[in-house]
């Protein structure tokens, strides 16, 4: 199971007319710990962001699962409605879960693509893009193994 925390870092990025401008814009890191989270964030932004910059906030994100999208330019959190298995009456358990894609209609695919081997039947409640810039998981390869690719998905 991934801890996920969302990462705001702040930094002067240069704009259109090479003048730079500060931002605030937030990652997504899989870490242990808050001050793991931290950490993570330096070192994946330190080769990316040229100049200073500052980690301004962490906080906790509740995500299920998440569905990695080769194509996608955009993060979309997903409210899925989980039946429960159980015998007894009707019960349906709200979790988040995000969605890499380029637009609400694939967000949508990729999450149905990527729910296809689930026991329990579920709805979706709602779809919000996000203003993730990016997310880190632990590994490098765990983006790579758990991408989804709507071709391949559209072909079985």
């Amino acid at each position: 199971m991934n801890n996920w925390f969302e990462c705001k870092v702040s930094y002067d990025k240069a704009e259109g007319g090479g003048m730079p401008k500060k931002v605030t814009e937030p990652y997504l890191v899989d870490a242990l710990s808050f001050t793991e989270a931290e950490a993570r964030i330096i070192e994946e932004l330190r080769p990316q962001v040229s100049g200073e910059f500052t980690v301004v906030d962490i906080k906790r994100s509740r995500l299920r699962e998440l569905f990695f999208n080769v194509n996608g330019d955009r993060y979309y959190k997903v409210k899925v409605l989980i039946e429960s298995l159980d015998d007894g009456p009707e019960k349906k358990t709200a979790v988040q879960m995000l969605a890499q894609a380029t637009t609400v209609r694939e967000a949508l695919d990729v999450v149905d693509t990527g729910m296809k081997g689930s026991l329990a039947g579920y709805e979706i409640a709602s779809v919000t893009e996000t203003a993730l810039v990016d997310v880190f998981p632990f590994s490098p390869e765990t983006k790579e193994t758990r991408a989804v690719t709507l071709e391949s998905a559209e072909q079985e």
